[in-house]
């Protein structure tokens, strides 16, 4: 009996790989295609309010030293001030409006990323049918209004390898070296990221390894260092990859076996004027702890 039900659940979890891998591939040729329309004829993006050119002000006398600020301020996204949703995800958002962004790492991942609560798409598809793959979602305390400074994606740690499961090959050195960039697009803006922490951490408070995940997620500065400085003491590397409270937050995360660990790759913006040649030397240097 025991084996019938083994055998039974097996079944049904080759099923729902196969259910979920087709229909990530049918969601991902479309949302490839609507690329090729875009690169044809460029979307007409809405257009800020022009300053009027006049005679500058005289220049205010010097003021005292301002007292450094202590909380991030919100910040819209760059040329889409009004976030409007790009050409590309309102094609697909026809199958599923909780789809919010599509997360890439090369012959790694490229999914799209829902977003609703942090229960409903644990065990349902991004069109909302039940897998127990699940989806790739973004944390329900993320407003997307602005551009967040912390995006926190969440995805089951599958045996195949689907969603998060292959997120354990970064727990090799090479692999990582090989594979620091993330591509992580939202409806109202493209990102690049560049990873400078691996980590395995506990969401228990009592342990030595916990790392406050809300403090991320705040503008408080200081509680934003106190939570960076946790994910790098606890990474398995030591990087050479800058990282502050201003940068704006990449963070893969996933379960392990233990209920209450998780691992974690974090990773930051690519800041203007840095090149990926830069950062790959950076990260050509890092060595394992």
């Amino acid at each position: 009996m025991l084996f019938i039900v083994g055998l039974a659940n097996v079944i049904s979890y080759a099923v729902d790989y196969h259910n979920a891998k087709q229909a990530s591939n049918a969601l991902r040729q479309s949302y490839y295609a609507e690329d090729a329309i875009e690169t044809e004829t460029p979307t007409q993006m809405p257009q800020e309010t022009p300053v009027p050119t006049s005679t500058p002000a005289p220049t205010t006398a010097p003021q005292a030293t301002a007292t450094p600020p202590t909380k991030l301020e919100a910040v819209h996204y760059p040329g889409n001030y009004y976030a409007n949703i790009s050409s590309r995800f309102q094609k697909i958002r026809r199958q599923n409006k909780d789809i919010i962004g599509w997360l890439t790492i090369d012959d790694l991942i490229d999914e799209a990323v829902v977003q609703r609560d942090n229960e409903y798409y644990l065990d349902r598809d991004y069109r909302g049918y039940h897998n127990v793959n699940g989806a790739i979602f973004l944390d329900e305390s993320c407003d997307l209004s602005t551009r967040p400074y912390t995006l926190m994606l969440y995805g089951h740690n599958m045996k195949t390898g689907a969603m998060f499961g292959n997120l354990r090959n970064y727990e090799n050195l090479t692999y990582y070296k090989n594979n620091p960039f993330i591509t992580f697009d939202t409806a109202y803006e493209d990102g690049r990221y560049v990873i400078f922490a691996v980590c395995n951490v506990s969401i228990n408070p009592s342990s030595w390894r916990y790392v406050d995940f809300t403090k991320l997620c705040s503008n408080v500065i200081s509680w934003r260092e106190e939570a960076l400085n946790s994910l790098i003491r606890r990474s398995v590397y030591s990087s050479g990859i800058e990282v502050s409270a201003d940068d704006q937050l990449l963070l893969l995360i996933t379960c392990v076996a233990d209920d209450t660990e998780r691992r974690v790759i974090v990773a930051r913006r690519i800041r203007d004027g840095e090149t990926e040649d830069e950062l790959n030397k950076l990260v050509r240097k890092t060595t394992k702890k």
